[in-house]
């Protein structure tokens, strides 16, 4: 992350450090709600980096409902676009029937307004009697089978264009769930950057350099357990493609990532569709244990499985970890592990 702050001058003393510090820990008290006055230089960095992976977490619970709800808008867009198209093509199969019906009461109209069995019994031509009887009912079974396909699609147009309404009101509902989950994102991050921002460089840099475990991050984790299957080894290969890709909240590549959209792009290179939040991913396949895991398994993290990552091999994971952090390699461990997933 790049910073806007003029650099600390090389005679600054380990005083002048602590009073910046202790500033940072102001801020980060607001997050934290409380903060000791006296807080050490340690103390603080610590108290930073939890309000900051806070904040994070908070942003990643937002980021994935905010992408349900984007989700459910393509689902019913979807289901409008069905609709609609049920509609006008009901709509056309009324015309025809209209019209076939209009054309049998002109032929009524132009025979004099007789009801054709009553001209029929009138008829002077025996001969054919039988023969017109017969078209007669023909003609007849046609005009009520016609008037009984007219009323079923009258009903079908009118379940078709209910459910239409109902799928845009629902529509409205999640438009607006999206600005509020998008609107909630945005306020903690950016909270976030005031409180690395201030932060000296050095600290900030650690802790961007850091997991969530507070170990460094990794780099390739060399080879490991086979992969689950062939298309879960496909995807790590994707994923491993992303890396130093930069995440992107809300996105789900190629040029950046949020962490769930990281593992649907992956697998989406192996040819498998995966839902596209965390929480549905972590229902995409088969649940084994933590010391079972294999490459290409998803690894969902904390109860409510706010954050997921790709199993690498050799106790690694990669994913797509925050802003201002790019996809990379971490250990498994580096928060809690709610799920692995074998897809």
């Amino acid at each position: 992350m790049v910073s806007h702050r003029r650099p600390t001058r090389p005679g600054l003393n380990r005083g002048v450090r602590a009073t910046v510090l202790s500033a940072a820990a102001a801020t980060a008290a607001a997050g934290l709600g409380a903060a000791p006055a006296s807080a050490r230089p340690q103390d603080t960095h610590e108290a930073a980096k939890a309000a900051v992976d806070r904040l994070y977490a908070e942003a990643e619970r937002a980021t994935e409902r905010y992408n349900a709800a984007r989700e459910s808008l393509g689902r019913l867009r979807g289901r409008i676009d069905r609709a609609q198209d049920s509609a006008a093509r009901t709509q056309e199969d009324i015309n025809r029937m209209r019209t076939s019906l209009g054309s049998m009461a002109g032929a009524q109209y132009r025979s004099g307004g007789i009801d054709p069995s009553v001209a029929l019994l009138l008829s002077s031509d025996p001969d054919t009697y039988l023969d017109r009887a017969a078209a007669l009912d023909r003609a007849g079974e046609r005009r009520a089978v016609t008037l009984d396909k007219l009323h079923r699609a009258q009903r079908k147009i009118a379940q078709s264009r209910a459910e239409a309404a109902g799928a845009l009101v629902a529509m409205e509902r999640d438009r607006a769930s999206v600005a509020r989950h998008k609107r909630a994102v945005e306020g903690k991050l950016a909270r976030a950057r005031q409180l690395l921002h201030a932060l000296p460089a050095a600290d900030r840099r650690s802790l961007t350099r850091t997991s969530r475990s507070g170990r460094p991050y990794e780099a390739y984790p060399g080879s490991g357990a086979e992969a689950g299957s062939a298309r879960a080894l496909a995807a790590l290969m994707a994923a491993r493609g992303a890396l130093g890709r930069p995440y992107v909240w809300g996105a789900n590549g190629p040029a950046g990532f949020d962490c769930s959209g990281l593992m649907q792009w992956a697998y989406a290179q192996a040819g498998v569709g995966l839902p596209r939040t965390s929480q549905a991913q972590r229902y995409a396949g088969r649940m084994v244990p933590l010391s079972q895991a294999r490459p290409g398994d998803l690894v969902a993290y904390r109860a409510d499985a706010s954050h997921i990552g790709m199993y690498a091999g050799n106790g690694q994971v990669i994913h797509a970890p925050y802003p201002g952090a790019p996809v990379r390699y971490d250990p498994v461990g580096m928060m809690p592990v709610s799920s692995v997933t074998r897809v």
